[in-house]
């Protein structure tokens, strides 16, 4: 407006088109640092994934399609200036919600809605991804500073709290935790600390202090000048020194920089809040003062190396034709490209499955001698068949697992990250084996999937089973028939010492 207002309008359409632009869009410097660990990597399953992700990332911004099938909850950090002049009447979770729900309804790249109300009871889809998680101060100056970050659940789910004393050493009890994380935050990717302040402050620092740029190389070079830099640099070298790697793959890189926001706190605690943020790292800054909403310029397409399209090297296997001979060649760690049929399945779906046995029921679908991929993939638009569709954590599924390979014949599992020992130890009961798909490559993956009709539980949405028919789909063999385990033998070969 003339006089300098900032609309409620401004305020909206600059969201909404954050909220676009980071689906698509990894952050400049993310990608400059992914760049530099493929560049790096010596190991050759987390270089392959590594990989992925890039060609994935450039992909999503020249498509303009989602990175991830997580499209993410909506995290939204409003800075108001107190002079700042507004003419706003709703709120601004009000107006933040009318933002998301315009964004992820967006005809030409709809995006997936993940956020459940009745948390406690239905658990019901909101449909639109309301409401948004919102962070507001009121800060000196006269403009509007907004933070939009798109966070998916897989690296959300692996937060972790504690009050340490004061004499503790954060340092030994951040890479302790990222030890027992797994791989379901999908890494590398970053990490938030927040130190101080209270259980609630810490966890804020953490999360805000995540859309802080990446500037680890400089910090080498330079080396630390605050107890916090120190703090960086010794989480940094410490936590890739586990070997963890891209995917849990094993290898040099399991996160690209580390970030820490401190707060005065009590004489006699040290809260420390520690969330990871995954491979589709996404978020976008803007400032708001007056003259109309901010559209985002998008990244020079040069930004991103140019590795080609083609999936990698593997051995095909033929879904259609599975059998317990063949499946018993598979190795840990082995690059396979499926083609065939398999169908989709994740929590829901696999819950009211094994209701459905405890019933005595029969299953909606056949899954003897099948595969099945723990999915929930974003609607297509224009002529595809399937929107992005990246693999989700697997673990979810561990519970469901040994009394569906028990009661249905299936062979074959795929998603992503380890399972856990009550689901390897069924698997290799039914000699069954378990594969995963790059977490944050999800538009590449789907290139994969040539058709796709949904078949049971159309009403739980995205969480639906599909029949989806892939051809040369890129995956690794996790856990074989005989129970072994790539996250367990691949970050034991990559860990050193620091």
């Amino acid at each position: 407006m003339a006089d300098g207002r900032i609309t409620e309008q401004e305020l909206i359409d600059s969201v909404a088109d954050a909220l676009q632009y980071v689906s698509y869009y990894h952050p400049p410097d993310f990608i400059a640092a992914m760049a530099r660990a493929y560049e790096t990597e010596q190991s050759e399953g987390a270089r392959n994934a590594i990989r992925q992700i890039l060609v994935n990332s450039r992909m999503c911004a020249t498509g303009r399609r989602p990175i991830c099938q997580d499209t993410g909850s909506v995290n939204v950090f409003v800075e108001v200036g107190v002079q700042a002049r507004t003419d706003w009447t709703r709120s601004l979770q009000q107006m933040v919600d009318a933002a998301a729900r315009r964004a992820y309804a967006l005809e030409a790249n709809p995006l997936r809605a993940s956020i459940v109300a009745d948390p406690l009871g239905q658990r019901r889809n909101t449909r639109d991804n309301t409401p948004a998680m919102l962070q507001t101060e009121l800060v000196a100056g006269d403009r509007v500073s907004v933070t939009v970050s798109a966070k998916g659940g897989g690296s959300e789910n692996k937060t972790k709290f504690t009050v340490l004393n004061p004499s503790d050493s954060v340092a030994d009890w951040v890479v302790r935790t990222v030890e027992t994380l797994g791989a379901g935050w999908c890494p590398p990717g970053m990490l938030g600390i927040g130190v101080g302040g209270s259980v609630d402050k810490a966890m804020a620092l953490a999360k805000k202090v995540l859309n802080d740029p990446v500037d680890m190389p400089d910090l080498l070079r330079r080396g630390p000048q605050t107890a916090e830099e120190a703090l960086r640099l010794e989480v940094y070298e410490r936590v890739n020194a586990l070997g963890i790697g891209a995917q849990g793959l094993g290898g040099l890189t399991t996160v690209l920089d580390v970030k820490v926001a401190s707060f005065p706190t009590h004489a006699a605690s040290l809260p420390v809040a520690l969330i990871p943020n995954c491979a589709a790292t996404r978020h976008a800054h803007f400032v708001l003062d007056g003259s109309g909403p901010v559209a985002l310029d998008p990244p020079e397409l040069s930004l991103w190396p140019d590795l080609g399209t083609d999936a990698p090297q593997g051995r095909r296997l033929d879904l259609d034709t599975l059998d317990d001979a063949t499946l018993r060649t598979l190795q840990p760690g082995e690059t396979l490209l499926l083609s065939g049929r398999m169908f989709t399945g994740r929590d829901a779906a696999h819950r009211r499955m094994v209701a459905a046995l405890e019933r005595g029921e029969a299953l909606p679908v056949d899954l003897r001698g099948r595969a099945i991929y723990y999915v929930g993939p974003v609607d297509p638009v224009g002529d595809e068949v399937i929107g992005p569709a990246g693999p989700t954590t697997s673990t979810r599924m561990d519970k469901f697992t040994r009394p569906l390979l028990a009661a249905s014949g299936l062979k074959l599992m795929i998603g992503k990250a380890e399972r856990g020992p009550e689901a390897i130890a069924a698997i290799r009961e039914h000699g069954a084996a378990y594969l995963i798909a790059v977490g944050g490559a999800a538009y590449l993956v789907s290139k994969a999937i040539k058709s796709a009709r949904p078949v049971a539980y159309q009403d739980l949405g995205m969480e639906a089973i599909y029949e989806i028919e892939v051809r040369d789909m890129p995956v690794v063999v996790a856990v074989d028939t005989r129970g072994a385990s790539v996250h367990e033998s691949g970050p034991r070969q990559w860990r050193r010492t620091a």
